[in-house]
């Protein structure tokens, strides 16, 4: 008798190509319906709906009813993360889908991940972040810092807020372009929702890809900088 977790259950679900398109969909953290999850999955709606009960009984979608129509989602952040991370294990492995074209760029560039800042400027962020001594990296371990607690306030992120949720507080995510990591977690969340709130960017419609304006770049390269010495003199400058 074997014993222990199912892989292979969750394998199976994910495996489909279809449903692999829905869940691919599902990852910048919005909500859809089953006739824009068919479409994404280059299916019929009936058929998208056997698919959605199987991945929903599976424990990777959740759904919810509003007036006539039903909204899907991610059941949750590790359902991304699992996601994220298989991902960056088929790049690393050469499986690829080459589609180019003009969204290619930007979505290596800068994309949301379930709920946080992936592609490249995820990845200056964090490895910003760790330079500045504002978060501490061990292995695949992250830690923020009191030195990085206090950086943060000075950008209007309150990490006693955060800190009193169940999630993780950062966390580190394998990011599928650039196979480095990224920031993830009630901190990174965070990070990404203040770029939106203060105007510096906002998503593609239709797409993961998330557009920086140029003042909005030019302050989020400000103030992750990559350099040590640049970073400090970026935070001491920030503005709320």
């Amino acid at each position: 008798m074997k014993e222990g977790p199912d892989i292979a259950q969750i394998g199976a679900l994910i495996g489909d190509p279809a449903r692999a398109n829905m869940l691919t969909a599902l990852m910048d953290g919005r909500a859809l319906t089953a006739t824009e999850l068919a479409a994404a999955g280059g299916i019929t709606v009936q058929t998208a709906s056997t698919h959605l009960s199987k991945l929903e009984a599976g424990g990777l979608l959740t759904q919810r009813k509003q007036g006539r129509h039903r909204y899907f989602t991610l059941a949750d952040d590790t359902v991304g993360k699992l996601l994220e991370n298989i991902m960056g294990f088929a790049a690393t492995r050469g499986h690829l889908r080459h589609r180019p074209g003009p969204k290619e760029p930007a979505l290596r560039k800068a994309r949301i991940c379930y709920d946080h800042l992936a592609g490249d400027y995820g990845v200056r962020m964090l490895d910003s972040l760790i330079a500045a001594g504002a978060i501490s990296s061990i292995d695949d371990s992250l830690r923020l810092t009191e030195n990085g607690e206090t950086h943060l306030a000075s950008i209007g992120i309150d990490v006693t807020v955060l800190r009193s949720t169940r999630r993780p507080l950062c966390r580190s995510c394998l990011d599928w372009s650039e196979r480095r990591a990224h920031l993830a977690g009630s901190l990174g969340k965070a990070l990404l929702s203040s770029f939106f709130d203060k105007g510096w960017a906002r998503r593609m419609e239709d797409s993961r890809s998330i557009l920086f304006t140029s003042e909005g770049e030019r302050r989020f390269l400000a103030l992750f900088p990559l350099e040590a010495s640049r970073t400090d003199k970026a935070w001491d400058h920030a503005e709320a």
